[in-house]
């Protein structure tokens, strides 16, 4: 699979916007401030294609990639924002649990910050993501930021924290530093195709 090839083809305001076309849809979650855009943009080998904001919270709708006409990636609003309006944070809620409930996701990638704690927020989000019961694979971002000795403490805290089951893949990775991303792409595109031949 070609993930060079993206292209932005849609961003949902509302449900009836969602795309139903049977296409494979990776959905993409975390905190404002967590780094998803740019996990994203390592992952797609782009700079700018899923938008860095200068400010958390600026995803405000469900954005559709497609990659190589075969998937696409999903790129859910940030949680957690306080600056956010209510009136905001509430619609962006009724929308992200509209999606959810809508049976149109394969596969979750749930970004958590490998330096804390996951918050109230984190476990409600991976309650979501289990509610599907999708595959989905947690991605431990920032990693370059803790020190080593910290590193597997902190996978196990997000582990537990998140009540994950043995088999849930905790991946650590750091967008900064591309540590994870190799795999990250081999079971994002290389499963998705494996199925698609089946």
């Amino acid at each position: 699979m070609n993930y060079n090839n993206a292209t932005f083809c849609i961003g949902a305001m509302k449900p009836g916007d969602f795309v139903r076309d049977g296409l494979p849809q990776l959905a993409f979650a975390g905190r404002s401030n967590v780094g998803k855009s740019s996990v994203i943009n390592c992952l797609l080998n782009r700079k700018n294609f899923a938008r860095v904001g200068s400010a958390p919270g600026k995803t405000s709708q469900v954005n559709y990639f497609l990659i190589d006409s075969r998937l696409y990636l999903v790129d859910l609003p940030g949680y957690g924002y306080a600056k956010v309006s209510k009136a905001e944070r509430e619609r962006w809620g009724r929308l992200m649990e509209a999606y959810f409930a809508s049976g149109l996701i394969s596969t979750g990638v749930h970004i958590i910050d490998a330096r804390h704690k996951p918050t109230a927020d984190d476990v409600t989000m991976m309650n979501w993501f289990q509610s599907t019961g999708c595959p989905v694979i947690v991605v431990a971002n920032k990693l370059d930021k803790c020190k080593k000795s910290e590193i597997e403490g902190n996978l196990q805290r997000i582990r537990e924290t998140l009540s994950l089951s043995e088999e849930t893949i905790l991946l650590p990775f750091s967008a900064e530093k591309r540590i994870g991303v190799e795999e990250l792409r081999r079971l994002l595109f290389r499963d998705e195709q494996d199925e698609q031949k089946i």
